[in-house]
């Protein structure tokens, strides 16, 4: 009877799920090794959720595969390992708290990444100034060709006044 009642109770569920703690586990390939029964319904469980997800299966989109392969082959990822040194750091809880380890990733791509919207901001900054930088040109040579005009009709002006003309004896 209790064989039946622990079949029933989800922890052999749970354990080929992989969702079972520690303990469970332990006691489930406990159970494993000294109960046929066990041994049975985990194997006819185990060949029904594998029915079962191959039957709900979904098929990838066309082109992940290759997509897939494409970035695999792109990025190279190496483990990170700590350089070999004689100083040795004393153990702690501390360390053991931080969490899990990083992966040093190398990547070989030679382009910047950005955001899109601060693509479009550079873009817009880069037409803006070249167009500043085009009328800056326009109305300095305009400036120009204004003042040259000014002292053309200055001269013109002191030839004609005739304040300016010399008096004659």
């Amino acid at each position: 009877m209790k064989t039946y009642q622990y079949l029933r109770s989800g922890i052999l569920e749970a354990y080929l799920l992989g969702s079972a703690t520690e303990k469970e586990k332990e006691e489930v390939e406990k159970l494993l090794t000294t109960d046929a029964d066990v041994l049975a319904e985990l194997n006819e469980l185990e060949a029904s959720m594998e029915d079962y997800f191959l039957r709900n299966a979904v098929p990838p989109p066309p082109g992940i595969r290759e997509a897939v392969e494409l970035r695999i082959s792109q990025t190279e990822v190496k483990k990170w390992e700590k350089p070999p040194h004689t100083y040795t750091e004393p153990k702690s809880t501390e360390s053991e708290e931080r969490g899990p380890s990083y992966v040093h990733v190398e990547v070989d791509n030679t382009h910047i990444r950005v955001h899109k919207y601060w693509r479009t901001a550079f873009i817009a900054i880069f037409i803006l100034s070249k167009v500043f930088l085009i009328l800056g040109l326009y109305y300095y040579f305009k400036a120009s060709s204004q003042a040259d005009e000014i002292d053309r009709l200055k001269a013109q002006i002191q030839q004609t006044s005739p304040l300016s003309r010399p008096a004659t004896p």
